[in-house]
């Protein structure tokens, strides 16, 4: 894994072998952030990334100056990494926090500008994850919920759907409030 742009641009992330995680490809991530630039500015907004695994995607808006980020994963060795990184590389404004996604999400009393969901492929709960949002009204005025996914999983009958892209064998449903 590398930052793709801003202050840590070019930068490698070499995650431990004993995570059990699948990080989004770096062509991926380059597409996504190249949209979100047109619809963002990256030190205004605050992001939310589900899932968060390595942290990969988290990295990313830190080093285009986002400062307020939180990850979340349930896992103690994903969360752990993170916070090692985001100490190595110096990364400002980042919470990371380790619990169940579905838990935080029913319980979170704020709202973002950009929530990045990155469940299991194929996870019969990765709905649930949209429904929350929308049910609770999480997502900012103008804000993006993006799902990753693989190419068997369709999420075209869900609302608010404003975008579908197909990098790869990664898909980005975006969702907009």
């Amino acid at each position: 894994m590398r930052i793709i742009s801003g202050y840590h641009k070019g930068r490698r992330i070499t995650a431990p072998s004993q995570l059990s995680v699948r990080p989004t490809t770096d062509a991926a991530k380059e597409s996504l952030f190249n949209i979100l630039a047109n619809h963002f500015y990256f030190p205004n907004i605050s992001f939310l990334d589900l899932f968060a695994g390595t942290g990969n995607i988290s990295y990313e808006a830190a080093s285009r100056g986002c400062t307020d980020i939180t990850a979340v994963d349930q896992e103690y060795k994903c969360t752990g990494f993170i916070k090692s990184t985001v100490s190595d590389f110096e990364m400002e404004g980042f919470q990371v926090v380790r619990n169940d996604v579905y838990k935080y999400l029913q319980n979170l009393n704020r709202t973002f500008d950009i929530i990045f969901a990155d469940p299991p492929y194929m996870s019969p709960d990765t709905v649930n994850v949209h429904q929350i949002v929308f049910e609770r009204d999480l997502l900012n005025k103008g804000g993006f919920l993006i799902i990753e996914h693989g190419k068997e999983e369709k999420f075209d009958n869900l609302p608010h759907l404003k975008d579908k892209r197909e990098i790869g064998n990664v898909n980005f449903s975006i969702f907009n409030r």
